[in-house]
């Protein structure tokens, strides 16, 4: 199998929950050795998610220990990457901040994921991802214009405004040293990352004078060809007929040809969504499938997570592979998104169990059986 882009790079991370650990499962899917280091008090609460933990290794270190900072310094000396995901200071305070890694290993990239960044007047306020939606205005354009926003059922300001931004940030400080020789601290903030997705809402409401609303833009339900509609079974389908030519291939399609030239009529657009809405009542969703088939007018059924992990798409694009739980049980994941040519990512080894690899690693690093038992006796590590 191949190694992967990333093979020869050492991750220590120290990060839990989900933002930071999705950010080092994609360096791990990509040949990165991932450390996972973990107090050996949080072994009760297991709070790692599962499916973000494959391709790593996993230690239980006591930092607030002497011997705990010492082990990871040295562990330190050795890597190319850092990642946390406390508030920021706590390293610092812990002996294992940026500063202080710099000062054993000057080339490290040391990246920390907070809520709402290292500096600025949010830098010490909890946080989860609601939060960080609605603090960059994303919350306010989630829902129906009857409802409250709606929180969405994934994860959006964490990954996309957090981990793919780490990863970004990881990578261009790696290929920074690579040309200069030195590292670097990257501070990623979930909130900015989000402010970030909002690029398109803030030109849109720049050239058209009117402030972002929800489910009222145009890209989100104001207007029939950009749009979401029951069928006669009660499931769903979306359209996205942006372009006027899907939008006139559409309506000749369906027998709407008195609305193709009436796309972005706001006088008339409610009349065509109800007229749209009443057309697809209509028919069964497989109906539609059958009916639109292949059509080229940008049309999908709604699927729910378990359709779409069954659907021939993933699996052709190997979205969908086959893995093991850490327990040893065979499931489903999901695949590495990133597709290369010449050094593809891969789903190699199953989640790690608690503390699984820090004997291996200790002795790795020159311990002896006494050192180790004599650390566990201490609850330096379990």
């Amino acid at each position: 199998m191949n190694a992967g882009a990333l093979s020869g790079i050492t991750v220590l991370d120290l990060s839990r929950l989900l933002p930071g650990p999705w950010c080092t499962m994609m360096l791990a899917d990509h040949g990165a050795r991932v450390i996972a280091v973990e107090d050996p008090r949080y072994e009760i609460e297991g709070a790692f998610p599962d499916i973000v933990n494959r391709n790593k290794e996993h230690i239980s270190l006591n930092l607030k220990s002497e011997e705990g900072r010492d082990i990871f310094m040295t562990l330190a000396t050795q890597a190319d990457v850092v990642v946390e995901g406390f508030r920021p200071g706590v390293t610092d305070r812990l002996g294992v901040g940026y500063e202080q890694v710099k000062a054993v290993k000057p080339d490290i990239v040391y990246c920390s994921i907070s809520g709402y960044g290292q500096t600025g007047p949010n830098r010490d306020t909890p946080g989860h991802d609601v939060n960080y939606l609605s603090t960059a205005g994303a919350l306010s354009l989630i829902g129906t214009q009857e409802g409250p926003p709606s929180i969405p059922g994934f994860q959006l300001a964490d990954i996309a405004g957090g981990s793919q931004n780490a990863v970004s940030g990881i990578l261009l400080a790696l290929f920074h040293r690579e040309r200069t020789g030195h590292g670097q601290h990257v501070d990623i903030s979930i909130t900015d990352g989000t402010l970030a997705l909002m690029h398109l809402v803030l030109n849109l409401s720049q050239e058209t004078g009117q402030a972002a609303k929800r489910a009222d833009g145009l890209l989100s339900h104001r207007y029939a060809f950009y749009n979401t509609y029951e069928t006669k079974d009660g499931k769903y389908l979306a359209l996205g007929a942006l372009e006027p030519k899907f939008w006139i291939a559409f309506c000749r399609l369906t027998g709407l040809t008195r609305y193709e030239s009436l796309q972005f009529d706001d006088e008339k657009r409610e009349e065509i969504i109800a007229a749209v809405s009443g057309l697809f009542k209509g028919k069964t969703l497989a109906e539609w499938v059958e009916a639109l088939g292949d059509k080229d007018i940008c049309w999908t059924p709604v699927k729910s997570l378990s359709e779409a992990m069954d659907s021939e798409l993933f699996k052709s694009r190997k979205m969908v592979v086959e893995s093991q739980n850490r327990h040893g049980n065979p499931i489903q994941t999901i695949g590495v998104p990133v597709k290369l040519s010449e050094t593809p990512g891969s789903v190699r080894t199953a989640p790690f169990t608690f503390g699984k690899d820090t004997v291996r690693i200790l002795t790795e690093l020159g311990l002896s059986e006494t050192n180790i038992n004599a650390l566990k006796e201490k609850k330096v590590i379990r």
